[in-house]
């Protein structure tokens, strides 16, 4: 080689050193994340050397990382172009599909360079987290594992798998595969220990898997990382909710709130405020969060997460119309937001306006596929319009030696959100073991429900009994008519119009006595735990006697799962004529009586629950001007929840007390009740 040809080869090889070495300064800033840096170097660089490779492919990766993906992808085209053959530009321009959510055509462009070189690290973890964006996790896995047999230990490649698996287990979960879901998030925390992500995405599985216990310990394991902490405690808060403990609830949440400073991230400060309210609003302090909640409002005006406190904050309330414009705002700012739709559903509903609740959360499920509680949503809807059937057997004896066995039917058959099919069948035989009388009767009804506007519904029955008595068969009109309205706030009336024959033993079926009931019933609920009960009802008798009662019942809602209520009641009759040796008539009659009352609602049951409903009662009641007598009652239900379609219950009641028709001896009643959900959906498409 000549001397001169030798000098230009070191000559080249200095100037390429020393370019290489001008370089190092922009290449640190693409490893260290700082693009805007590495942009500015790598465009100097390519003001002064246009064509250098090397400058034009950091200059696409700087632009590209910065948010300019469309204009890296342009760039990566171009050199590819130029260098059709070299492997570097291929791979940049893959990644720079990725940058563009141009997954599917990264999938097909990563296949072609795994087969190219199937042992190129940058290949095989670029195709991984391509199948990752098409959420092809299974696939991810098996390449993002190929890409750690080149590189083992590669934390990019960590961090992929421990995102692959993250987005694997998601979408089991969706998918309603909770035991594989907990199975990827096991394994991935195993793989990297006690993560954040990973324990956090476990104890959301439990919750919607109602694993409360399981949630619980993933969020304690979270709390032992002082950083994290806080997020736990939020976490916590939530499961006590979810298990009816409001008070252990509200203290976790005041100990997280409390330990917000100003180092604490702005999104967790806003997480834990946010959940702080909430306890608040779940332990009724209303005015405690009415002021937390102005102040957001002050702080951080049409903000969504504020929005959806306040519009929370009036569901509890009851204030629906309120809450609805509030979660209307939230639809104006986002009409993607979660919060929005389905908190809108669930305030349609309540406001009757059951149409318009379906559509909401049908918007829900839009964006957010398969989502748990909106499905759950449509579903309770769907359940509540599908045809039902009632059906319960009962025994009856009192210390009168009358005796009495009893089965009813009722059907439910809607054929619209608004108007329903009613049908009712009734058999009774009676009899007293004393005189030897005995009775039946048969009943049979059919009618219909209709809701007018969301806040009026109206009932109407008509029918025939056919009775079979000791000295008389005959057949007489049976009615029923009534309007439910929810005009006001907590506030409910039913006035009505009821035809009905006393059959309450065999003496009175054989009497043929028909009564004509006028009835008003108004229920009013509080924020404050306090609700009041009130029925007046005028009857009218063929006999040509009438009956005045009243009953009004004041209670007060010591705890909200299970239920416990305690309360006041007070009775009052009053007949017309008094025909004691007929049936009990008295002038006048006053029953007043303490009671207390343990419920879990079969309605909150969930599938394979049991449920129940327990009262005791005890008072005194006065008949006419006689001494006072001891008045108790008891009563009791138990049953279980086999699915969302079917239950069934025993029940029993035993009082002394007398009622609107029965003579003040003690009685009791024991009985079966079953109802069956008959069809899986309802009937009528909307």
């Amino acid at each position: 080689m000549s001397r001169k040809k030798l000098l230009f080869l070191i000559s080249l090889f200095i100037i390429q050193w020393i370019f290489a070495q001008d370089m190092k300064e922009g290449f640190t800033y693409l490893e260290t994340g700082k693009y805007a840096q590495a942009e500015t170097f790598f465009n100097d660089i390519l003001n002064d050397f246009p064509d250098n490779k090397t400058a034009r492919l950091c200059y696409g990766r700087a632009i590209g990382l910065n948010g300019k993906a469309a204009e890296a992808n342009t760039l990566f085209t171009d050199l590819l172009a130029e260098y059709p053959d070299d492997f570097e530009v291929k791979l940049n321009y893959g990644e720079s599909l990725l940058w563009n959510s141009n997954f599917t055509d990264a999938k097909v462009y990563y296949n072609s360079l795994v087969t190219e070189d199937s042992q190129s690290f940058a290949a095989l973890l670029g195709f991984a987290n391509t199948l990752s964006n098409l959420k092809e996790y299974e696939d991810a896995l098996a390449m993002v594992n190929k890409a750690l047999e080149v590189s083992p230990g590669n934390p990019n490649a960590m961090v992929s798998k421990k995102y692959i698996y993250l987005g694997y287990a998601y979408q089991n979960q969706q998918a309603q595969n909770y035991d594989k879901a907990e199975a990827l998030l096991t394994k991935n925390l195993e793989l990297y220990g006690d993560d954040k992500d990973t324990l956090l995405n476990l104890a959301n599985l439990y919750l919607i898997w109602n694993k409360l216990d399981s949630a619980k310990t993933m969020y304690n394991r979270l709390a032992e990382q002082p950083e994290h902490k806080i997020i736990a405690l939020n976490g916590l808060a939530l499961v006590e909710h979810l298990n009816g403990k409001e008070k252990k609830a509200l203290s976790i949440s005041t100990e997280a709130f409390n330990s917000i400073n100003k180092t604490t991230d702005k999104n967790i400060a806003k997480q834990t405020t946010e959940r702080y309210a909430q306890a608040l609003i779940w332990n009724k302090k209303f005015k405690t969060a009415t002021n937390l909640i102005n102040t957001l409002i002050t702080d951080n005006p049409n903000e969504n997460w504020v929005l959806a406190l306040r519009a929370t904050l009036n569901i509890y309330k009851s204030n629906f119309k309120k809450s609805l414009t509030d979660y209307n705002q939230i639809l104006v700012n986002d009409s993607t937001s979660f919060d929005g739709n389905l908190g809108k559903a669930n305030v349609l509903k309540a406001l009757g306006y059951t149409d318009e609740a379906y559509t909401s959360a049908e918007n829900t499920l839009k964006f957010y596929d398969q989502q748990k509680d909106a499905t759950n949503f449509i579903n309770q809807l769907n359940n509540s319009f599908a045809p039902t059937l009632e059906s319960k057997a009962s025994h009856t004896f009192d210390n009168g030696d009358n005796k009495a066995f009893a089965f009813n039917n009722n059907v439910i058959f809607p054929l619209s959100t608004k108007f329903a099919l009613l049908g009712n069948y009734n058999y009774r035989t009676t009899n007293n073991t004393i005189t030897n009388n005995s009775a039946t009767s048969n009943n049979l009804s059919l009618g219909l429900s209709y809701k007018f506007i969301p806040s009026i519904t109206f009932k109407g029955t008509a029918g025939m009994t056919s009775a079979q008595a000791e000295t008389i068969d005959y057949t007489q009109l049976l009615t029923d008519l009534s309007f439910n309205i929810k005009s006001f706030k907590l506030q409910t009336l039913d006035i009505g119009y009821k035809r009905q024959i006393e059959s309450f033993n065999a003496d009175l079926l054989d009497r043929e006595l028909v009564q004509n009931n006028y009835y008003a019933n108004y229920n009013l609920g509080t924020n404050f735990n306090l609700g009041w009960f009130t029925q007046l009802m005028h009857t009218s008798q063929n006999d040509g006697n009438s009956r005045n009662l009243l009953f009004t019942s004041l209670y007060y809602n010591l705890l909200p799962k299970p239920s416990v209520k305690v309360g006041f009641n007070y009775q009052y009759i009053t007949f017309k004529d008094q025909v004691p040796t007929v049936y009990f008539s008295p002038e006048k009659f006053n029953a007043y009586e303490i009671f207390v009352n343990l419920i879990k609602d079969e309605a909150a049951a969930k599938p394979k629950e049991w449920f129940y409903n327990l009262t005791g009662a005890f008072g005194y009641q006065y008949i006419e001007d006689d001494p006072k007598i001891t008045a108790y009652r008891i009563q009791g239900a138990f049953g279980y929840r086999f699915s969302e379609r079917s239950l069934l219950n025993v029940y029993g009641t035993r009082s002394n007390i007398a009622s609107a028709t029965a003579a003040g001896f003690t009685f009791t009643e024991i009985g079966l009740r079953f109802k069956w959900q008959f069809l899986k959906k309802a009937v009528f498409n909307r």
